[in-house]
């Protein structure tokens, strides 16, 4: 290594990830330094248990005092990889105290403590840099950041989640259930034993956070995300959607809301599995892979693509944003801050505005669309297309309604439930997409 100046870098977790990221640091130090204009060196690795084999790293840097990493003097930057709230906030913030820049991939962090966080960095002149949080390797929050700040972002929405894609993946080429598709994840390490975080839409509504955050220049939560998951999405869902051109998705979707007459612009934040048509660039989206779709006032539509997820993918982010603030430290500079200077309101789920496709169950009798029409119209919504299938002495009725706020569309299939001739609302999904 010929730079005669070097870095020492102080890394919390060594688990899936952290070892990735110690891995490659060592295989490319050499280009690392290049790119830097500094010398890169793991000085520590806090890990939770020392007995736990850890192959390629030497024994002699590793404690299990996290503690003695954000405090050690001769750290100058602190990878955080652990995961959890709690201690890595505490953790990180005590690293920004004693003057070390921060890199994370913490996306539950971040969605309830960023504006904590961006605060105490900006408090101690460090930089703190966490692209590696949503969507792996994809670089995305960067463009946010840095590329189209000069833009006016209108919507970003997006896969951002690996493993319920996989599911729904195999559930719209294979025709598989729900609970097979899952299965399926977990024997290929896809999915968690337990699922929950993933598809309960927990970790998307945290990822959906923090683009928010960035795309509108306001401080979002994972609780101001509406949050729905992809359980109660059936076989016979997908099958539906698939003869009618369409793929389901669980998407997050953060968006400015059209203004009538005020002139206090709000955001919406939401994640729910979506139907999309089967020519959207986002339908092509297949099993682990994650993409987002930016939509901004004078640069157009963009699309983001790559792995989502994973060790390798995860850690190359990661080592993106080092060389980034390993030149910034070099260099005697900082990276952009974090700005929530918009301050938007974050309105509720109910103006949203948004399709609804209907399944429902009904008595096959004549002046049953006829019921069902004058019920929609009833709540100021209009419908698209309908199509009815006879079951002997009942029917299928599928309706797909034009674009309404949401408070209609929920009041519309209320009122559907109560029509005597309505037997079941089987289900209801949203539809993005359609022109």
């Amino acid at each position: 290594m010929s730079n005669d100046r070097v870095l020492r870098v102080g890394l919390l977790g060594a688990g899936h990830v952290g070892a990735e990221v110690f891995r490659l640091m060592i295989a490319n130090q050499d280009d690392l330094a290049a790119r830097s204009g500094v010398g890169l060196v793991i000085t520590k690795v806090a890990v939770r248990d020392l007995s736990v084999p850890r192959p390629g790293i030497d024994a002699a840097v590793l404690t299990d005092d996290p503690d003695s990493v954000v405090s050690d003097p001769n750290i100058d930057l602190v990878i955080e990889v652990m995961g959890g709230v709690e201690p890595a906030r505490t953790l990180i913030l005590k690293a920004m105290e004693n003057g070390k820049a921060v890199v994370t991939a913490n996306k539950a962090l971040l969605a309830k403590h960023g504006a904590e966080l961006f605060h105490a960095s900006d408090l101690a002149d460090v930089d703190f840099y966490y692209e590696a949080a949503v969507a792996g390797a994809i670089p995305i929050l960067r463009p946010l950041a840095e590329s189209l700040v000069g833009d006016h972002v209108e919507r970003v929405m997006g896969i951002i989640n690996g493993t319920t894609n996989y599911i729904l993946t195999r559930m719209h080429e294979a025709g598989a259930s729900f609970e097979d598709a899952l299965a399926e994840a977990q024997a290929l390490g896809y999915a968690e034993a337990d699922p929950t975080a993933d598809v309960d839409g927990f970790d998307a509504a945290a990822k959906a956070a923090i683009l928010a955050g960035l795309a509108f220049h306001t401080q979002v939560i994972d609780e101001d995300v509406y949050r729905e998951g992809i359980r109660q999405i059936t076989a016979e869902d997908v099958s539906v959607a698939k003869a009618m051109g369409f793929v389901i998705k669980l998407l997050a979707i953060a968006e400015a809301n059209e203004l009538h007459g005020s002139n206090e612009e709000t955001i919406s934040v939401r994640v729910h599995p979506t139907m999309i048509p089967a020519n959207h660039p986002l339908a092509a989206v297949r099993e682990s892979f994650n993409a987002v779709f930016v939509k901004c006032e004078s640069a157009g539509e963009l699309m983001f693509y790559g792995r989502g997820a994973g060790g390798t993918p995860t850690a190359s982010a990661i080592l993106g944003d080092l060389v980034a603030v390993a030149r910034n430290r070099n260099e005697g500079s900082l990276g952009p801050t974090e700005t929530d200077y918009a301050d938007l309101d974050i309105a509720p789920l109910g103006v949203s505005r948004t399709r609804y496709l209907i399944r429902m169950d009904v008595a096959d009798v004549p002046g049953v669309l006829a019921s069902v029409a004058s019920t929609v119209a009833k709540n100021d919504v209009s419908i698209m297309t309908v199509r009815q299938e006879g079951r002997g002495a009942d029917a299928e009725l599928v309706v797909l309604t034009h674009v309404a706020r949401e408070d209609a569309l929920a009041a519309t299939v209320k009122d559907l439930r109560n029509l005597d001739v309505v037997q079941k609302v089987v289900s209801v999904i949203r539809v993005e997409g359609v022109v």
